[in-house]
């Protein structure tokens, strides 16, 4: 690798992942609230602790976990186990274009750092490292370090909510349900970067609802991600274009 090449490689940093942890430290007590949800659902429906526990580290996806447990089978066989695993692909889909978007930054790292790095993105860890990466940061110690503060308290939180379920009857009574959403509105505010942008995130959602109405499932979040994407990049595509023009 020649010295322009290396130059190019994202530099790690100690300074940086505790920057992460730090960035990450706000968002955990929200991750952990969702997680007593999941984790009091999960011991509700009857898993046992190893079943619940595997679950929580092989499928690293909240809702995912949460929409596979509440429609968990009483008899498992080659077709449940084909639909549920689609059913968390779908849902988890979204994941797929997020990591899309890292891989300018992510690309130069090795794959040994670069995808193990990604089995721990959430919707949160990408908020806060995409944040920290349009302001002009490079280093990639921010977003382990925030992806594993926030993974930390996720475990914490599944495994408390399964010993601590029959206290978490009804989590709209405490607000629990709205952590998340309030979470993630307000991790859009600085990422607001004018009329053009909101577009796509408008279009995500007006068509999310409207799928969520007539489709079955869960595809209403593929639909709107897609919807949302493909806006997003035409108008940036026509951007490019119009500041090309001499």
């Amino acid at each position: 690798m020649s010295a322009a090449e290396s130059s190019d490689v994202p530099r790690w940093s100690l300074a940086g992942f505790r920057h992460g942890l730090r960035l990450g430290l706000p968002v955990t007590p929200g991750v952990i609230a969702f997680g007593l949800i999941v984790g009091a659902v999960a011991a509700r429906q009857g898993f046992s602790f190893v079943h619940h526990a595997a679950l929580t580290v092989l499928v690293y996806s909240g809702i995912a976990q949460l929409v596979a447990i509440e429609i968990w089978p009483k008899v498992i066989d080659i077709g449940t186990v084909a639909t549920l695993s689609a059913l968390a692909a779908v849902v988890g889909s979204r994941l797929f274009l997020m990591s899309v978007s890292m891989r300018p930054w992510f690309g130069p790292l090795p794959a040994w750092q670069s995808y193990a790095g990604l089995f721990l993105l959430t919707d949160a860890s990408w908020l806060i490292a995409m944040r920290y990466h349009g302001e002009g940061g490079r280093d990639p110690g921010i977003y382990f370090g925030a992806a594993i503060i926030i993974t930390l308290g996720w475990f914490a939180g599944t495994l408390a909510g399964y010993f601590l379920g029959g206290f978490v009857v009804e989590p709209n009574r405490y607000g629990l349900d709205l952590v998340l959403p309030v979470f993630f509105a307000a991790m859009l505010v600085p990422l607001w970067a004018g009329a053009r942008r909101a577009v796509g995130w408008g279009v995500a959602g007006l068509v999310a609802v409207a799928a969520e109405r007539v489709l079955p499932g869960y595809w209403f979040i593929i639909v709107g991600a897609v919807s949302g994407a493909l806006i997003g990049g035409f108008l940036d595509e026509a951007k490019a274009k119009n500041e090309a023009k001499p």
